[in-house]
């Protein structure tokens, strides 16, 4: 396997007192959810001063995948990807959060560009944003059960007719 496509999880350094791997050439930092808020602050300091995009992932079914020593897998993970346009740097952060609370503070204080992908991880996987300034549905009807990319969503329980659509 090449260097650069090596997927490595020995934790290399610790970033902000969390711990970091180099994953396909890009370091992934694993943060603490009590963490969370001010390890950003800190990277914003750094020079990581934008948010490229946040989202969810449902890990139901792929509950044994190996994190650093010290990470416990939660069924969901928050994956934030900063940039650092000074430093010409990226990096990603993983945050897991649990099936039983999945939330998480907001980024929009000092990142104001993840307001739509709060609101797109809230409407598709039901991770909530705490102090998130308008924490609704972005892509699906407000009164819509359920958060269609879960992995246990049921598909095509209910039918859809969409505006313009032939019948």
């Amino acid at each position: 396997m090449s260097e650069s496509t090596a997927h490595e999880t020995t934790v290399q350094e610790l970033v902000h007192g969390c711990p970091s791997v180099e994953s396909f050439g890009q370091k992934v930092v694993f943060v603490d959810r009590d963490k969370y808020v001010s390890v950003v602050k800190a990277l914003v300091t750094d020079g990581f001063e934008v948010c490229v995009d946040l989202t969810g992932v449902d890990y139901l079914t792929h509950s044994g995948r190996t994190l650093p020593a010290g990470i416990t897998a939660e069924r969901f993970e928050v994956v934030v990807n900063l940039l650092s346009l000074e430093q010409r740097e990226r990096l990603r952060l993983r945050v897991q959060v649990p099936e039983s609370d999945p939330v998480l503070p907001s980024l929009f204080d000092f990142h104001p560009g993840t307001e739509a992908h709060e609101r797109e991880t809230f409407d598709m996987f039901g991770i909530t944003f705490e102090g998130h300034p308008d924490m609704t549905r972005i892509l699906m009807p407000e009164d819509w059960d359920g958060h269609p990319l879960r992995k246990d969503y049921s598909i095509g329980a209910i039918p859809v007719q969409f505006k313009g659509a032939h019948s």
